[in-house]
């Protein structure tokens, strides 16, 4: 059934979470990376990997499939939903201990050829109200027609594109192993059961269970954070880029650093077999 351009401008309702050093330390964890910044809570604060915030905006995104619009919407049909593009402005750390409160906004719903694409705007404020994240988040819903006058909603910034055309300047091996989908599932706190339920992959026309692709975007970020802001997290301003292949389990992806632009590094992650899992990559740091 179609989505509804209804929807644009929605709001889901707020949702709180109490992050605690627990969280922090184990989604890093999940991701294998040993930063002390994620997990030293004797030197200090603890703070969280600069795509922690996903595990935040899940709940919301979740809650936005009830929004007017997608009352229509089968469950068949939101097992097509695609994670198509993630662009990530971070304001302020997080640290163990903050509150904070997240909504998602549908700004845009357009009928491209695949089918559906949603562009949802995700807020996380701290207890002053002051934002600390700002996600604008891509969606395909596969097969999935649109209905309804169209509307007109916020424009999502442009992402930084790379025009240079030099060899890469690093390529770094990423291993994956056999039960990162599962690990990363519950250590992010984010249950999606094509990640994680082979039966619902297959059914939902999978190879086989596949890796989050906030989790792919999360292995590079690690490797760009320890390789080139000497292991310092706070450093990251955004983030983002398309997801564009499946990364099965075990394999070895590879992370392309293209280049570097002023203050923002540019990188692709390629599958184990050469299609691009992460493309348009960029990163953003001060």
């Amino acid at each position: 059934m179609p989505l509804d351009t209804a929807m644009v401008g929605a709001s889901t309702e707020s949702i709180t979470h109490d992050v605690d050093a627990r969280w922090i330390m184990a989604y890093a964890a999940g991701i294998d990376d040993l930063n002390p910044r994620y997990l030293d809570t004797q030197a200090h604060t603890v703070v969280a990997h600069p795509v922690f915030p996903v595990c935040l905006e899940w709940p919301v995104i979740l809650t936005s499939r009830r929004l007017p619009g997608y009352e229509s919407t089968t469950v068949a049909e939101s097992a097509r939903g695609v994670h198509a593009a993630h662009d990530l402005h971070l304001y302020k750390p997080i640290t163990a201990g903050m509150r904070l409160t997240t909504r998602a906004t549908v700004i845009g719903l357009e009928r491209i050829k695949p089918g559906a694409a949603s562009t949802t705007r995700l807020d996380t404020v701290d207890q002053s109200g002051a934002l600390v994240c700002r996600t604008y988040q891509l969606g395909i819903s596969r097969g999935v027609d649109v209905t309804g006058p169209p509307v007109r909603g916020e424009a999502a910034p442009d992402a930084p594109r790379f025009d240079g055309a030099s060899p890469p300047l690093q390529r770094i091996p990423i291993a994956v192993p056999a039960n990162a989908a599962h690990v990363y599932t519950e250590c992010a706190r984010i249950w999606n059961p094509i990640h994680s339920d082979r039966r619902v992959a297959l059914a939902a026309g999978l190879p086989d269970i596949i890796l989050h692709g906030t989790a792919t975007l999360a292995l590079a970020v690690s490797r760009l954070v320890d390789h080139y802001l000497g292991g310092d997290p706070t450093r990251v301003r955004r983030l983002g880029g398309r997801f564009t292949a499946m990364v099965l389990m075990p394999s070895t992806l590879t992370l392309e650093v293209l280049g570097r632009s002023n203050d923002t590094l540019f990188f692709t992650v390629l599958t184990q077999d050469g299609a691009a899992a992460f493309s348009n990559g960029f990163l953003t740091y001060g």
